[in-house]
């Protein structure tokens, strides 16, 4: 399968992947997270790890388990360390940490690489085995978190080998290891990135009421306040004083994110008056319909006000949609203000530059082919496969010596 991305990147690219393969293949990889689905890391997971072990490597994934308590107690870290508020007590880190003891049954440390990502398993580290390497993969924004929260962290990070951030501004210089700067990726031949037929997306379009006559901003993300949902209603009513749009707010529900069913509810009550707003709750792996979405908007929007990168706005760039995406995280690194899209700071900024690429077809498509350009260059998944397989052969050979 791996042979197919040649058409996106090109012989010598795809050659140079199995040559750095071929450099780490006797080492055992792990990759460790909380979550099988929802959100975009699992999304990576479910696509990087079968692309490393067709390039020969050894290397698993494995969740870490959590009851309610422990995954409010993450999330409540998770907002804390974007937000840079919070309100934490010693009994949110004595839960945390019982549940790194518990996990010990549940994951195998003993790998020769252990890939961590995000805070929910980064207290594992305590229970190093040996002298094998801890990479930590922060897909979070930690550039300006919550004190005591980030101190609380900052003494499991400090012991890692290396850590990996998604944007050059997410780096800490109060951690003494190296950190590498990694965005983000997109699978080209998944189902939901692949081209499809003009019929499926119509069919698709029709099963949930969405109409043919009318504009579709659409945003693709999970019902959480960083991704700022009642911003983006209140950026389309503006939008629809002056253009008869259509609005579709898409979702999945994720295991690690208790606090989602509360932002949804709040969602559903601010869109009930309006027919021409569909907000949808879509089962985990629904990526046919959400390539249909996106592959049917005239806009796609990506209006966080944190955010680690936002792989929406790269799916949407890919289908040479531009985007108006919230000016924070790794959103600028993929919307070139301008040129692939907008970035935006408030409701009345997007919905501003809603109203003009609805009015503007020829802009539209300019800015669509620039986006699935820069997409191709910089955030497809062969990118950050390099990347990882980079970051492993140095710390491997850093710590060896």
């Amino acid at each position: 399968m791996i042979e197919k991305y040649e058409k996106f990147i090109g012989e010598h690219e795809l050659d140079s992947l199995f040559k750095i393969a071929e450099r780490i293949k006797d080492l055992s990889i792990l990759h460790v997270n909380s979550t099988k689905a929802g959100g975009g890391v699992a999304e990576i997971l479910n696509r990087m790890v079968p692309l490393m072990k067709e390039l020969g490597l050894n290397v698993d994934w494995r969740v870490i388990k959590g009851d309610n308590e422990f995954f409010n107690v993450t999330k409540s870290f998770h907002n804390s360390l974007q937000n840079g508020i919070g309100n934490i007590t010693e009994e949110h880190f004595r839960i945390y940490d019982k549940w790194q003891e518990l996990n010990l049954s549940e994951i195998p440390l003993d790998y020769d690489v252990m890939f961590i990502h995000d805070p929910q398993p980064a207290g594992l580290i305590k229970f190093k085995k040996g002298n094998n390497r801890w990479i930590w993969r922060c897909h979070i924004d930690i550039s300006n978190p919550y004190p005591p929260v980030w101190d609380f962290l900052k003494k499991y990070v400090s012991e890692y080998n290396a850590s990996i951030i998604s944007v050059p501004s997410f780096g800490r210089d109060d951690i003494d290891i190296p950190q590498f700067i990694i965005p983000p990726s997109i699978d080209p031949l998944s189902e939901k990135n692949k081209h499809i037929s003009e019929t499926t997306k119509l069919r698709i379009m029709s099963k949930f009421g969405i109409s043919e006559d009318k504009p579709l901003v659409t945003q693709i993300s999970r019902f959480d306040y960083a991704k700022d949902p009642l911003g983006v209603i209140k950026a389309y009513k503006l939008a629809k004083r002056h253009v008869d749009l259509q609005l579709a707010y898409v979702g999945s529900p994720a295991t690690d994110d208790p606090e989602g069913e509360k932002v949804y509810n709040e969602v559903i009550r601010e869109s009930r008056d309006d027919k021409d707003i569909h907000i949808l709750m879509l089962p985990p792996y629904s990526d046919l319909e959400i390539n249909a979405f996106q592959s049917a908007s005239t806009v796609v929007m990506q209006k966080s006000i944190k955010e680690g990168f936002g792989l929406t706005v790269s799916e949407a760039m890919w289908k040479n949609k531009p985007v108006i995406g919230g000016n924070t995280g790794g959103i600028p690194l993929q919307v070139i203000n301008g040129v692939t899209g907008f970035l935006v700071n408030s409701p009345q900024g997007a919905a501003h530059y809603t109203i003009y690429l609805t009015r503007n077809a020829k802009v539209r498509h300019t800015m669509g082919t620039n986006a699935r350009e820069h997409v191709r260059r910089n955030f497809l998944i062969t990118r950050e496969l390099r990347d990882y397989l980079m970051t492993i052969m140095y710390v491997n050979e850093r710590n060896s010596v």
